[in-house]
């Protein structure tokens, strides 16, 4: 009987202020794939949740492809076709690292029907190649918080967890932005002095998560490199971001490439509901309607639910506790 290979991976949030392509964190929504190998040629996708109308169903899919991507650099070329299940609590097209979940989890699927070949410093390589950057395949493939570098086309991450909880309060407005549309309106070339300002907030960010110096968020989640440009992009980024602020949040910056908007908020309930209620407000006085996500931290990042034989598996929405979008997790 065939067996069947069930992964889950969480949504990230790349950025995180002022670390441009390199900080990210992993947040409590996830997407799940159920991957079967064959050997006879084929392929059978599912999708259901956020982007099943429009995710392609064919060898053009990201996750097949990043299956397929592991399998040729395992050189296991018997595997020929094969069937998919998907999953998705992750928004598409919003800044929570959609693709990244797609890529890392055919990524790890694929490694663990092989049995493990890759550890997880080369999985983070192979998501990098194909990503093109590894802010959010980082945090997606380790949970927690991430620092990337590339370095000859090498990269390495650091993973490290803060010294304090919190909520982190999302706004998903209700249009998507492109990345590539993101990305053009960012200036190749940048002053000093907003140079400056970036790598002093940004080393803040990590030394106060670090150290457990809340008061410090207040200042290290600002930025100039990026949301300056892709704010006239989401109207009233800034006026949310003070209305977060106001009603307790210790800040707030675009999520990845936007459109999301992610606040950091103390570890209440009462303060994260005030914070949720607030943001979407402000919201909506520039007319863009937004639902709004409470989460905590993913520490684990993409991990195995479990192997299971394939009659097991066709009955997984019976077995399998499936997290919800909004799941205060």
């Amino acid at each position: 009987m065939a067996k069947a290979i069930h992964v889950r991976v969480p949504g990230t949030s790349a950025n995180c202020g002022p670390g441009f392509d390199c900080l990210g964190l992993a947040c409590s929504i996830y997407n799940d794939l159920t991957l079967t190998l064959t050997e006879e040629p084929g392929l059978s996708i599912d999708i259901r949740g956020d982007g099943a109308r429009i995710i392609p169903r064919d060898e053009r899919n990201v996750v097949w492809r990043s299956v397929r991507y592991l399998l040729d650099k395992a050189g296991h070329t018997e595997w020929q076709g094969g069937r998919l299940e998907l999953v998705n609590h992750i928004p598409l097209s919003r800044g929570l690292g959609s693709s990244a979940a797609a890529i890392v989890a055919g990524l790890k699927a694929a490694n663990v029907w092989l049995g493990n070949p890759f550890n997880r410093h080369e999985l983070l390589q192979f998501a990098t190649d194909i990503e093109g950057h590894p802010d959010n395949v980082a945090p997606a493939i380790y949970g927690g918080f991430t620092s990337s570098i590339s370095q000859d086309g090498h990269v390495e991450c650091l993973t490290f967890l803060p010294r304090y909880r919190m909520r982190y309060v999302v706004a998903v407005p209700d249009f998507p932005l492109p990345t590539k549309k993101a990305r053009e309106v960012v200036p190749q070339e940048v002053t000093r002095a907003d140079a400056v300002y970036n790598i002093g907030r940004a080393s803040m960010l990590v030394g106060a998560l670090c150290k457990g110096s809340e008061r410090y968020l207040r200042y290290a989640l600002d930025d100039a490199l990026h949301q300056p440009y892709r704010a006239k992009l989401i109207p009233g980024m800034y006026e949310v971001f003070a209305a977060a602020k106001q009603a307790g949040a210790y800040g707030a910056s675009l999520s990845g490439a936007g459109p999301c908007l992610i606040a950091f908020v103390p570890e209440n309930r009462h303060c994260a509901d005030d914070v949720a209620y607030a943001m979407q407000k402000r919201f909506a006085d520039f007319n863009v309607r937004a639902r709004m996500l409470n989460m905590r931290l993913d520490t684990r990042g993409a991990h195995v639910i479990n192997e299971r034989p394939q009659a097991d598996a066709d009955a997984k929405t019976a077995t399998v506790d499936q997290p919800q979008a909004n799941a205060d997790a």
